[in-house]
């Protein structure tokens, strides 16, 4: 219960799960393995890259909605991003994927950290999907129409094969 009151209190100015759902979202978080990163995350509140996964955390089941930048329209895979940035950390993103890759630094794969970016070809062109990495080789993000904001494992086939690069917000890392 203390995971979801951090989860709650980390996101009250944004998202507050459904009625019910407590539970449902802390066994969530237990079967994808997050706890230990979330917890962790909430003992360095200075850390905004574990502040920004924390926060993340707290919009889990929002709807997609292409073009949505916001809990009350949904999000699509850039507007949540944006979203979190800019709530979180105080960054501006660019708006869409692509854009985001652009204005990013590359990084390699194996170098991702809570807060990284990771990019994927998923409409036949690259940097088409965005996600905010959250450790343990999982990411956040709005996957498409009729899904909800989830994490989800790069290891899994699909995301291993499309998976098109690993970005960091550089002006993340000289924030206080």
């Amino acid at each position: 219960m203390a995971l979801a009151a951090t989860l709650l209190l980390a996101g009250a100015a944004h998202a507050a799960p459904p009625a019910g759902t407590t539970d449902d979202l802390e066994k969530l978080l237990a079967e994808r393995g997050l706890f230990r990163q979330i917890s962790q995350a909430g003992q360095t509140a200075k850390d905004k890259a574990s502040e920004l996964v924390v926060s993340a955390m707290g919009f889990l089941g929002v709807p997609y909605k292409r073009g949505g930048t916001s809990l009350e329209t949904g999000f699509d895979c850039s507007g949540f991003v944006r979203a979190m940035y800019e709530q979180t950390v105080g960054l501006l993103l660019p708006r869409t994927a692509d854009q985001q890759a652009a204005a990013t630094q590359e990084i390699d794969q194996s170098d991702l950290k809570p807060g990284d970016l990771v990019f994927f070809n998923t409409l036949r062109r690259a940097f088409s999907h965005v996600g905010i990495y959250v450790g343990d080789n999982k990411f956040i993000h709005s996957p498409k129409p009729g899904a909800q904001v989830r994490v989800e494992d790069m290891r899994v086939g699909y995301w291993r094969t499309r998976f098109n690069g690993a970005r960091r917000v550089e002006s993340l890392e000289s924030q206080p």
